[in-house]
């Protein structure tokens, strides 16, 4: 493996194919490793051709290339780089079998040429697929190259969507389509915890719009930086065959023509034409995104000259009443500070005035069973947490209340579990900061006292760190806080969010 430097620049060119699957020899040696969800959406659509003339993973010479000149090292126009995170020990493997969630493989790259920025490990090479196409909406989803073949003569709109199309939208491609003589093809983003509530909602709006439009759902997760996102959205719409982007956002060298929708407004029949055809004062405007996420957020019912009553279900679905979503309550603080005392009582308040079903994971608890057989090093208190975040993750996912009370010591463990949990539901961070004299003073298991004398040499607080957070949602000091006084700033914080409403009791 080679490390990046100024001046230190390496050629790999890639490319990839569906033919040929790769598997690993009798022996069994090829490493595995499961990417993160939007590294393995990449990989989705580079064995799709949905990335060319890229068809695998970038390295050193080409990513730098595009870093400062938007180029590969060839000169082909490229947006942003695509790139591997491997861990270390896998860094210098020479092929690697990358795999899904549920561990089965999905592609194996031939690792020519790993590198690293000083900080991370990357894999690249030749990436080839390990096994049939699968993944959700997958009898959706053909090779690029097919949709291409497939699409009929003359300019194709291309629309790379990320939410349910409404009157407005929907009357904008029909313009456009009309003004270009064009087809419509929908290409919807799978993103979030439910990607296929997205694909519906388009398919509902597909008798709105001209005869022919294709709906083909895309793996492309959305980009930290809008630029590269709307630049790289360009190019998978281009792969599939779209000679026409439709968005309202700027596009810095695209490969196709990008076409803004047009400015409609309505008239006094609710009809949603060009503004320039309406009388000056005359045309009503829509409802804006915080309108509609407000409206959302609080069940309120869509209105007819907004959306159809098809696509408003749809919409609902896809973004449900706050009251009806799950959420997480991740308490953390030392041992003895009251954590598991408030989640018990958190989940009984909940349990007898709110409509959810839930689930409550103390840390002891859950150690004896998800977790046993784990220690106390930092790596062990690692997966202690992940594993708990991700079991509150899917009692979020179904609309269940999870309340967990294990240490979690780490700030990066939290933040993962943040992220878990926000995907598909609430989250709240509560910081149980009870001084650790108190804690001490409590400790009926004598835990601290054993730390104090070597017993423990892993004892968080003591012999071990605790990085106390800094991004709480509430912090509570339960040395000056009665137990109800404690639970009731939680269930607050709760209905100031939105999650819970107001118990009739009160």
């Amino acid at each position: 493996m080679h490390q990046v430097g100024p001046d230190q620049r390496t050629e790999v060119r890639v490319s990839a194919s569906r033919a040929e699957p790769e598997c690993p020899g009798p022996d069994g040696t090829i490493p595995g490793w499961t990417p993160e969800p939007a590294e393995l959406s990449d990989v989705e659509l580079l064995l799709d051709g949905a990335f060319g003339p890229l068809a695998g993973f970038l390295g050193a010479a080409d990513v730098d290339s595009v870093r400062t000149r938007r180029r590969l090292l060839d000169g082909t126009p490229w947006p942003a780089p695509i790139v591997l995170p491997v861990p270390a020990d896998l860094a210098d493997a020479p092929r690697i079998e990358l795999r899904d969630a549920e561990g089965a493989p999905v592609a194996v790259l031939r690792n020519d040429d790993p590198w690293s920025d000083g900080t991370t490990c990357f894999a690249a090479g030749e990436l080839r697929a390990a096994a049939d196409p699968a993944g959700a909406l997958r009898r959706m989803r053909p090779p690029a190259a097919e949709v291409r073949a497939d699409l009929p003569a003359g300019p194709v709109l291309g629309v790379v969507a990320d939410a349910p199309l409404h009157h407005r939208e929907l009357a904008q491609l029909r313009e456009l389509a009309a003004e270009f003589d064009g087809h419509v093809l929908l290409l919807p983003r799978m993103t979030g915890p439910r990607p296929e509530l997205l694909v519906q909602a388009l398919l509902a709006a597909r008798p709105q719009l001209p005869a022919g439009t294709a709906v083909v759902p895309v793996p492309l997760a959305r980009r930290p930086d809008p630029k590269a996102d709307a630049a790289l959205a360009a190019q998978v719409a281009a792969a599939y065959g779209a000679t026409h982007l439709v968005t309202a956002d700027p596009v810095e060298d695209s490969p196709i023509t990008v076409v803004a929708p047009p400015e409609l407004v309505r008239d006094s029949a609710d009809a949603w034409i060009r503004a320039e055809r309406v009388e000056p004062g005359c045309g009503r405007g829509g409802l804006g995104a915080e309108e509609l996420r407000a409206r959302l957020d609080e069940g309120a019912p869509l209105p007819s000259w907004f959306t159809t009553p098809a696509i408003a279900e749809h919409q609902r679905r896809l973004h449900p009443p706050l009251a009806e979503r799950g959420f997480t309550v991740l308490f953390t603080g030392l041992s003895g500070a009251g954590k598991s005392t408030l989640a018990r009582a958190l989940r009984d308040e909940l349990s007898q005035h709110d409509h959810r079903a839930v689930t409550l994971l103390d840390g002891d608890v859950v150690r004896r069973t998800l977790c046993e057989g784990l220690g106390f090093s930092a790596a062990d208190r690692s997966r202690n947490v992940r594993r708990i975040g991700f079991v509150a993750s899917e009692v979020t996912r179904h609309g269940g209340a999870a309340i967990c009370a294990p240490i979690a010591p780490y700030a990066a463990d939290r933040d993962a579990v943040r992220r878990m949990v926000s995907d598909c539901g609430g989250f709240l961070l509560v910081h149980v900061a009870t001084p650790l004299g108190e804690c001490e003073r409590r400790d009926r298991k004598g835990l601290y006292r054993k730390a104090r004398a070597g017993a423990l040499p892993e004892f968080t607080g003591v012999s071990a760190p605790y990085e106390p957070p800094t991004d709480a949602d509430l912090a509570l000091d339960t040395s000056g806080l009665s137990q109800d006084e404690a639970v009731a700033r939680v269930v607050a914080l709760l209905r100031e969010r939105g999650w819970v409403r107001s118990w009739t009791s009160e």
